[in-house]
Order: C-alpha cells, then sequence, then structure tokens
C-alpha cells in the first residue's frame, strides 16, 4: 500500500492501541467502507482471501492448512478472513503461543454463523466496528468544533460559512464510500445501487449457503428505507411492504432477514437510552431502525438531487441519518455511546451521547435554521421532565445539530447550535 495516499481515518488510534493490548484485532464494517486500506496502514505483512488469482488460490490454502496463511511478518493482516472460518480458531491459537501482542489484523465484511468457529477469542481478538467516513474524514466537514468538547460544554461562538441545500443533498446521496471522494454526483450514486446488488445477489448467500427470496429481501430492504430513522416494528415492516408492494411476508420471515442484514452490517440500528433504570418515566425500547448509511437508503427509494429537493421531508430523514453516523463515529471515538430517546409520554431525543462518567448529552437533528426553535424547546421540556423526577437524570447538554446553519454558538436559554459540517470528533 501507498502510505502517502491514505486518508486518516478515525478508527487508527483505536487500532493502535487495540495492537498494543491484544494479540489480534478484527476491523468489522460493511464492503467499500475502506476496511482493507486502514488495515494495510497498520500491517507489516498482508493476505487476501478474496484475491481470484490461481483460482482463489490463497482461499483454497487457507481451507487446506490455515497456519501457513499466518507466516508473514507481524502484524500481518488477513483480509476476509470470514471466507475460511476456521482461520479465527487458527488465529487464536497462534496468540496463545505467541504470547505477545499486535501478531494479527483480520478484516471481515459479514459475521459467519459459528459453525466450525470453536473458541470466541475473548481476551486474545479485540473487535473494532469501521463504518462509512465520517464528514469530517472526507473531508466535506471543516471540523472547527469537537463533540467531545460540546459535551463538556466548551464550545467558543464562531461562523462556519454558509451551507448550500444542494450540497447537504449531494453528501446524503454520495455517502461516506472512500470509493465517492471525487466522485461527480451523477456517477457517485451508482455505487450504492451496486453495492445492494453485489450484497443481495452474492453475499446473502455466501453468508450461510442458505437460499433466500431476494425479492422479498429486496422489499424488507425499501420498507427499511420508507421507514429510515423510525423505531418501526417487524409488523409495522411486514404491513408497510403488503400495503406498498402488495407482498404478503410473515413476521419470522423478516426477523430472520434483519439478522442477515444485520451480520452483513448493512444495518446499524441505535439503541434505546434511559436516564435511569429506576426512573418512574416508561421508556419505550425499540431501536431506531438505520441502514448503514443513508445513501443506501437514498438508492433504495431511488432518489435524485432534484426528487429530494422537491421532498423535504424524505430529505430530512435522510439528513438525520447522516448525522446519526457521523455523531456514532465520533462519540465512539472518545469512548462514548450513541443512543435515542423515547417514552410514552411522547417526548422523543434523536440523539444521545453516553459519557463514561455517566453524564449524558441531548440532541435533536435538524436541517433547516428555521426549524432551530422548535428543536430547542423540546430539548428544554424534557429535560424539565426529566428534572422533576426524583429518580430520573437530566441531560447535562442540550444541541440542535443543523444542516444550514451558518454559525455554532450558545442560545440564551443554553441550547447549543452547532452545523453537522463544522464537526469533529
Amino acid at each position: 500500500m501507498i502510505r502517502k495516499e491514505y486518508r486518516p481515518r478515525l478508527i487508527d488510534k483505536k487500532v493502535k492501541a487495540y495492537l498494543d493490548t491484544f494479540g489480534a484485532v478484527c476491523i468489522e464494517g460493511p464492503k467499500w467502507c475502506g476496511k482493507t486500506w486502514a488495515s494495510s496502514f497498520h500491517c507489516k505483512s498482508e493476505i487476501y482471501l478474496g484475491d481470484p488469482e490461481g483460482d482463489f488460490q490463497n482461499r483454497r490454502l487457507a481451507q487446506m492448512n490455515p497456519s501457513l496463511i499466518l507466516e508473514g511478518e507481524q502484524p500481518r493482516l488477513i483480509d476476509e478472513w470470514q471466507e475460511v472460518p476456521q482461520l479465527w480458531d487458527a488465529v487464536r491459537h497462534k496468540v496463545d503461543q505467541g504470547k505477545h501482542k499486535g501478531q494479527f489484523i483480520l478484516t471481515g465484511s459479514a459475521t459467519p454463523n459459528h459453525k466450525g468457529i470453536l473458541h470466541s477469542g475473548a481476551g486474545r481478538i479485540a473487535i473494532l466496528r469501521l463504518r462509512p467516513m465520517t464528514l469530517f474524514e472526507s473531508g466535506a466537514s471543516l471540523g472547527q468544533f469537537s463533540l467531545e468538547n460540546l459535551c463538556k460544554g466548551e464550545i467558543k461562538p464562531a461562523m462556519t460559512g454558509e451551507v448550500d441545500l444542494r450540497n447537504i443533498i449531494n453528501l446524503v446521496l454520495k455517502g461516506g464510500w472512500p470509493a465517492n471522494l471525487n466522485m461527480p454526483i451523477k456517477n457517485a450514486i451508482r455505487l450504492p445501487i451496486e453495492y445492494l446488488k453485489a450484497v443481495l445477489n452474492d453475499d446473502v448467500y455466501r453468508i450461510d449457503g442458505v437460499k433466500r427470496d431476494l425479492n422479498k429481501m429486496q422489499l424488507l430492504l425499501r420498507s427499511l428505507a420508507r421507514n429510515e430513522s423510525t423505531t418501526v416494528s417487524k409488523r409495522i415492516l411486514k404491513n408497510d411492504i403488503k400495503s406498498i408492494d402488495d407482498e404478503d411476508i410473515d413476521v419470522d420471515t423478516i426477523a430472520n432477514y434483519l439478522d442477515v442484514l444485520s451480520r452483513l452490517f448493512l444495518t446499524d440500528n441505535l439503541p434505546p437510552f434511559s436516564s435511569n433504570i429506576r426512573s418512574s418515566v416508561r421508556i419505550k425500547q425499540a431501536e431506531k431502525r438505520l441502514l448503514s448509511d443513508p445513501s443506501l437508503a437514498a438508492a433504495l427509494l431511488k432518489a435524485s438531487p432534484d426528487k429530494l429537493l422537491s421532498d423535504l421531508n424524505t430529505l430530512g430523514f435522510l439528513f438525520e441519518s447522516l448525522c446519526l453516523r457521523d455523531l456514532k463515529i465520533y462519540a465512539e471515538s472518545f469512548g462514548a455511546l450513541l443512543y435515542h430517546y423515547q417514552d410514552y409520554n411522547n417526548n422523543e431525543i434523536d440523539a444521545v451521547v453516553e459519557l463514561q462518567n455517566g453524564s449524558w448529552c441531548a440532541f435533536e437533528i435538524k436541517l433547516g435554521a428555521n426549524q432551530i426553535d422548535k428543536a430547542a424547546a423540546n430539548l428544554l421540556r424534557i429535560k424539565n421532565s426529566l428534572g422533576k423526577d426524583p429518580k430520573g437524570k437530566a441531560p447535562s447538554v442540550l444541541c440542535v445539530i443543523s444542516g444550514l446553519s451558518n454559525a455554532a454558538y450558545k442560545r440564551d436559554d443554553g441550547v447549543f447550535v452547532v452545523p453537522i459540517t463544522a464537526l469533529r470528533e
């Protein structure tokens, strides 16, 4: 790999730290998000099981004698290890023998079933999740403001510049795929379409050798796209497919297909948050459904720049998905976790960042600057409600993440406003 051409990723620091701590690191994530490129930056030798040279001789060699695949200068990269699942146990055994850190880097774009894997790898193999690029990683965010500092209430007001709505639309449609960085938008929108074709036509079967109804899986993906950034249940997905596409599918099949999509890292749902498990506020336990990148939802909806420009409601959900993708990556880079909040009193918070010390910050996501007042009022109302509950815990920071705001600042009511195009980890 030509290292000078590598564009740094936020996961780099964690990869280095994990290599200093564990015998091996497994980097998982969706295809085409940059796992191989990032892993290659940290390795000293490498082997690619998906290399077709010699009729996939690397894969056949791994199947016949896994120990030979492990030979090489360390850290040694084994790309797409899930093609030969028994490599997991081979790496774990080698790590035990070597007794030193940072021996291997594994990459995987699918989580195989446990057949053929005897050991979990706990304590030997650490797992990291790489997602598509954030706006800061791709250069679309100037990164004037740190999410970590924001969660401490440390932000100095500053102008961040005007943001064009068409630019936001292009960022949604391009997604965080490294191959799309310098691609014209008319070409970039083809990549998510081909990505979905590749997953359905190849990866769905290869993950476990089970043949599935690809037409119904396509319908489920379309339903997920229509319900992007919402907490719809499996039953609602079933009804949505029936009402829109006039196809019937049972809930058990939907559950099975959702599991496959999760194992292929095609979905990246947001778990629910409760400020205190002893609180009297009843919290809904539904996950917020998200595809791994907003461009996938846009592709399934057959969205184009002009279509989204005339459908700001759909654009709003896709913009929220983009922001949640970035917030999750930024938060995890400094040890925080991302959730959403929804209770039975009709209170909702788009995103919650929970810090390691137990404090949490509440975020509303709004595309237009004209929506900031309403979003801030919602955050303040929920904070006041939680503050009245003796067992509850109110958020320490309130913030509206905006698409079209031209400044970052703290309002008179104490709510921060920060454009997504000015944010970093």
